[in-house]
């Protein structure tokens, strides 16, 4: 046996050791031994197998599947500008705390130094991105190996899945020629692993540690972002403390649960009456103002549940950090949670009212039909920019929705990819909600050979022909109006159903709202439902809202 093929089976199986279950791959020549290694496992039934031709969105579609399992992915390529298109991912990763382990194949050292062919830098190529970084000594023909190269597999899972906090780590792995099997099955030492398949390094499954966060205050409001959704809603319950989410209703359980929140932060004069002493703020905020200006009030002291040091603080001024947080020492004021309360149904009847009298469609009104008519368990995965603010805005009450969004860096890279890797390990209908140029910068993520699974997905289009979400901020102003369309705006006049006649995806374009309903069912299989919308509207129809919501709440 080559050095270079006993090297990559005892990766391959290090990894499913350590419960390694889902592989993303791109084709090349100098990863071939991974490659032919993770097919043999594949067809053993030991981990499941994606290939992809794009390492952009092949490295999203290993972090939606890390993102929905909560387990490492390993997503391999091979060297050169290959390994830098794994960048975006890598960072999202990081930011949004999900675990990946990188693979990426490479010269030996004596190649790179004569100048090869498809040669960069790949040597902490992601920099401080990832939680770990080693380049694995070349395979050579010898003994002593297997131990080594074991024991570095559990070090890079250990890594990724995180003592403090999940991320990215990067092995990279230089290989020699030959790449392929010879034919040979001899080695100089035994290739197995410990007894009955037990990992080289048996290393803890992190979990909470015994810090806390303690709220003293007895009006005090609880800011949800992601993963912290469901937690925040039963401690709300128990505690009498109203939570909203970056999320308006999705996900949230209990009666302390508020839909209209984001909306309810913007009325000043509501906030004015009611500002909460203490502001208890699970993960990290990132869409909207209103959110990080009521964090940077020094009237407000912040308590932040966040398991690493890069917590969020828009005036610096958090009081403590944890990963868990125990009872007030207060009881709430009963009174508080009321007014919450009762503004929250005023507000849900303005918000629905308001566009219930617009014209369809808009994507308000896009996000609140599609979160009713979302099956039971379903899944929905959230683009940046306007499908973001869309949903939560539209303030539709979900507690059984599961939600993603890549909000790490806040990114529309690899978005599609992302849905499709998070729809094929749920176990139920999926959705997705995005803008038309999220899906165009990811449009590839749609490519899968035959042998590839596709998984019960809808993505859902909000085509306003550019970039829509500017219009509702500064440059969206009147008085930029010259120059907005061509800097801004962007108009591109893509025809999505060529797009998708073109990678065989079933499109359908939804004019009415009756058509949009009916292109909801449940079916299999994926598809894309196109809403064409005029973003000349947003701006107005946000303002209406607006003095609406502020008209009910006064």
């Amino acid at each position: 046996m080559n050095p270079s093929t006993a090297q990559a089976k005892v990766i391959v199986d290090e990894l499913v050791r350590n419960t390694v279950s889902h592989v993303v791959l791109c084709p090349g020549s100098r990863n071939a031994p991974l490659s032919l290694a993770l097919y043999d496992a594949a067809a053993a039934g030991r981990l499941q197998l994606h290939v992809r031709i794009d390492e952009r969105g092949a490295g999203f579609l290993a972090l939606g599947i890390a993102a929905r399992t909560g387990r490492p992915v390993a997503v391999v390529c091979t060297s050169g500008t290959a390994a830098a298109n794994f960048h975006p991912a890598v960072l999202e990763a990081d930011r949004a705390g999900v675990p990946l382990i990188v693979l990426t194949a490479d010269r030996p050292p004596e190649l790179r130094a004569a100048g090869a062919n498809q040669v960069i830098e790949q040597q902490r190529l992601y920099g401080g991105a990832v939680r770990y970084f080693d380049e694995l000594a070349v395979a050579e023909r010898r003994g002593g190996q297997n131990a080594y190269w074991r024991s570095q597999i559990c070090r890079a899972w250990n890594a990724a899945y995180g003592e403090w906090r999940c991320g990215p780590v990067h092995l990279n792995v230089p290989f020699r020629e030959p790449l392929v099997p010879d034919g040979d099955d001899e080695w100089y030492e035994s290739l197995e692993g410990r007894p009955g398949g037990e990992r080289w390094t048996e290393l803890p499954d992190f979990g909470a540690l015994p810090s806390f966060v303690v709220p003293s205050a007895r009006c005090g409001l609880v800011i949800a972002c992601d993963s912290g959704v469901r937690a925040a809603g039963e401690w709300g319950e128990q505690h009498g403390w109203p939570v909203i989410s970056e999320t308006g209703g999705l996900g949230l359980l209990g009666s302390s649960a508020i839909s209209s929140g984001v909306w309810l932060l913007g009325a000043e004069e509501f906030i004015r009456r009611h500002k909460p002493e203490q502001v208890l703020c699970l993960g990290r905020p990132t869409v909207f103002r209103q959110i990080q200006q009521l964090l940077s009030d020094s009237d407000v002291e912040v308590l932040l549940v966040r398991p690493d040091s890069d917590w969020p603080a828009p005036a610096h001024n958090v009081r403590q950090v944890g990963q868990w947080f125990d009872s007030p020492t207060k009881p709430a004021d009963p009174e508080w949670l009321a007014a919450w309360q009762r503004a929250d149904a005023l507000a849900n009847e303005a918000v629905g009212t308001a566009l219930r009298r617009e014209q369809w469609p808009s994507g308000l009104r896009l996000a609140s039909e599609l979160v009713d008519a979302l099956p039971p368990d379903a899944l929905l995965v959230v683009g940046s920019s306007n499908p973001a603010r869309d949903v939560a805005l539209a303030g539709r009450m979900r507690p059984d929705v599961l939600v993603h969004r890549n909000r790490g860096v806040a990114g529309i890279d690899g978005t599609v990819s992302t849905a499709i890797g998070a729809a094929a390990v749920h176990r139920g209908q999926s959705y997705a909600l995005l803008g038309d140029l999220t899906f165009l910068h990811d449009v590839n993520g749609l490519l899968a050979g035959p042998p590839e699974t596709r998984p019960d997905l809808t993505i859902v289009v909000l085509n306003d022909d550019g970039g829509g979400i500017f219009s509702l901020l500064e440059q969206g102003a009147p008085e930029h109006r010259d120059a907005f369309e061509h800097v801004f705006g962007t108009p591109h006049g893509a025809d999505l159903s060529a797009l998708c006649a073109g990678f065989g995806i079933p499109h359908v374009r939804a004019g009415t709202i009756e058509e949009f309903r009916e292109s909801l069912r449940p079916a299999p299989g994926l598809r894309v439902v196109e809403v064409q919308v005029d973003r000349s509207r947003h701006r107005d129809l946000h303002a209406r809202i607006r003095s609406a919501v502020s008209t009910a709440l006064s």
